[in-house]
């Protein structure tokens, strides 16, 4: 038994340089840090077609969404950056998250992936609210289903001029700050590990 927390890291674009994809990446170094097992992955390497029940049906889960959800039921929680999309959550992450709700079979318990797992959310934009309306709607969205999100977060606004070459934060401000979320992260999702038991 190990009370070192397992966590994933990701961001809710698949663009290429994506300032939510370096602020994912800055963060699961800041959970290794920490001592925490940090699994950075990329929403690219697990497309998934746009949610349709009838596809569902007739199909089943696609084969990323299973792989995905394995991930995260295994893990003791994540972390997600995301970009903003007109106030809200984009399409990419939305239906991820819809994805890996759905049950593979009958007698699987609702949530699998999300109930009693652990969350800190951030977003990064070009504008002057940093993201700030998408992490409502994704803070509702995950505790809906299931997920303690903790209290601190992170809008990085004119994100994409505060990192350097190599991808890292150029602000001692957005350094710490970041580091609260994570910090926040790490030790509520090992206390909670702790108290389980697992």
């Amino acid at each position: 038994m190990t009370d070192t927390p397992s966590l994933v890291f990701f961001a809710g674009s698949a663009r290429e340089d994506s300032v939510n994809k370096k602020i994912a990446r800055v963060a699961a170094a800041t959970a290794a840090a920490a001592d925490a097992r940090a699994t950075l992955i990329d929403l690219r390497d697990y497309p998934m077609p746009l949610y349709d029940g009838d596809l569902e049906e007739r199909e089943g889960l696609p084969e990323a969404a299973v792989e995905l959800k394995a991930l995260l039921r295994d893990s003791d929680g994540f972390f997600i950056a995301s970009p903003e999309y007109n106030s809200s959550l984009p399409p990419l992450l939305k239906n991820t998250i819809d994805w890996v709700s759905r049950r593979e079979t009958a007698d699987e318990p609702p949530l699998a992936a999300y109930k009693g797992k652990v969350a800190a959310i951030a977003a990064g934009s070009p504008g002057g609210l940093g993201g700030m309306r998408v992490l409502v709607a994704l803070r509702m969205l995950l505790g809906n289903i299931g997920v303690h999100v903790v209290p601190q977060q992170l809008a990085i606004a004119g994100a994409p001029g505060v990192f350097d070459d190599n991808g890292h934060l150029t602000d001692a401000n957005h350094t710490r700050a970041l580091e609260g979320v994570v910090g926040q992260l790490v030790n509520t999702a090992s206390a909670l590990k702790h108290e389980s038991g697992s």
